[in-house]
């Protein structure tokens, strides 16, 4: 699959990622039908199955129920194979959301994480924001402690999953990545993602596919090739329990 670099982060993506909400929970999600959670023998096989593909971006984060611990169960030898993004800000308990974007909370966050990761540092560690993306990152300690966070090596690189553009934007002046929404019905992020990509912050893409409501073959190839923002994008992340749909999606971007 072609690669593509982050940014100035000085690491390079497989420009189709996977995301792995649905390894982790079935409850609470957008998706327009709802589906099985897999057995943890099962999302093993999974994971396996998209490295063996050719992704090497894999999001995951405290808000996808189990999908840490069982990724930290099953890449084993492949970690360094992949560059592990996950999140702070954000963590599912007991079939809720709940959020705290104070520093405090993303330290311990983060050893949480890489406990069940079992990694002793992740690749991309980003705010999991709930739409206060402007306040959160002017109001708070947190892009204080993600920098030292990154300082101590415990991330390689830092950044925003946000909602907002203003917030994109706002965080341009301290993140090293963004993750931004895009797709063929959602193009409102389209100018700051290639004003990231001038300012060297590395652009990883979600909600490409509509949380499912959008078919993928076409999705995909307007956020990869058609967008005006397409050369800024480094990766598009999609949330996938079928390796052999994600190796079909691989198949027709290959060009």
């Amino acid at each position: 699959m072609d690669h593509r670099p982050l940014g100035s982060t000085g690491l390079s993506v497989s420009r189709i990622g996977w995301g792995t909400v649905k390894i982790g929970r079935n409850t609470g999600v957008k998706y327009p039908a709802p589906f099985e959670q897999p057995s943890a023998e099962e999302a093993t096989a999974i994971i396996h199955g998209m490295l063996d593909l050719g992704v090497t971006l894999v999001d995951t984060a405290p808000a996808y129920g189990c999908a840490e611990s069982i990724l930290g169960s099953a890449l084993g030898s492949r970690r360094n194979d992949v560059v592990l993004c996950t999140k702070v800000g954000e963590c599912f308990t007991d079939g809720t959301s709940h959020h705290d974007f104070t520093g405090a909370s993303a330290r311990a966050s983060l050893t949480r994480s890489l406990k069940a990761l079992r990694t002793p540092h992740v690749d991309l560690l980003l705010i999991h924001s709930d739409g206060a993306d402007v306040e959160i990152q002017r109001e708070t300690d947190l892009v204080e402690t993600l920098q030292a966070l990154r300082d101590e090596g415990l991330t390689r690189a830092i950044g925003l999953s946000g909602k907002t553009v203003e917030g994109a934007h706002a965080a341009l002046d301290w993140a090293d990545v963004l993750m931004c929404s895009l797709s063929v019905t959602d193009r409102e992020h389209e100018a700051v993602i290639q004003e990231a990509a001038a300012r060297g912050v590395g652009v990883l893409l979600k909600k490409v596919l509509g949380s499912g409501h959008l078919p993928a073959g076409d999705a995909l190839e307007y956020v990869l090739h058609e967008s005006p923002a397409a050369s800024s994008v480094a990766c598009a992340v999609i949330g996938s329990l079928s390796p052999d749909r994600m190796a079909s999606n691989i198949a027709r971007l290959q060009r």
